[in-house]
C-alpha cells in the first residue's frame, strides 16, 4: 500500500501542531504500517520554511521513511484538466493549480492520500481514498 502524504499532516507532527499533531502522528504511523508513505516536490517545498537548513528537512523525512517521487507529464496532465473542470464550475483562481497537481499525483501514483482537507480531494478527486481518522 502506497500512501500520498499532505502537507497538513506533516506540519502537524513537525511544528508539533497542539490541536491536531498527536492525531495526525497516529494517522501518519497508521499509513507507515500499512506500506509506503510518498510525497512529492510540492510537498517538500511547502515543508522548506519550517526548516533552516535543506539536510534538516531531509533527515526529518528519512527519520519517517518517506520518498520523494517526482511529477511526471501525466500527472501533470490530468491536474490541469482537473483545475479546468474546477474553472468551468465557477471556481475561483484563488484555489491554487498546487492543490490539482497534489490530487493528481495522489490520485495516480499511490492508493490513499493521507490529508485533513477531505473536502476539497473528495469532491475533485472521487477516485482517491482518503486516509484520516
Amino acid at each position: 500500500m502506497i500512501t500520498f502524504v499532505d502537507t497538513n499532516v506533516l506540519l502537524d507532527v513537525f511544528l508539533p501542531d497542539p490541536d491536531w499533531g498527536l492525531k495526525s502522528k497516529k494517522n501518519l504511523e497508521i499509513a507507515f504500517n500499512q506500506g509506503a508513505l510518498i510525497l512529492n516536490e510540492i510537498i517538500y517545498s511547502e515543508l522548506s520554511p519550517q526548516f533552516p537548513e535543506k539536510e534538516m528537512l531531509d533527515d526529518a523525512l528519512r527519520q519517517l521513511s518517506i520518498r520523494i517521487v517526482s511529477l511526471d507529464l501525466e500527472v501533470a496532465y490530468h491536474a490541469g484538466k482537473k483545475w479546468q473542470q474546477y474553472r468551468k464550475t465557477g471556481g475561483k483562481r484563488n484555489r491554487v493549480l498546487a492543490d490539482f497537481l497534489i490530487g493528481a499525483h495522489a490520485a495516480m501514483r499511490s492508493e490513499k492520500l493521507l490529508t485533513r482537507d477531505r473536502g476539497f480531494y473528495k469532491k475533485y478527486f472521487k477516485e482517491l481514498d482518503i486516509q484520516y481518522e
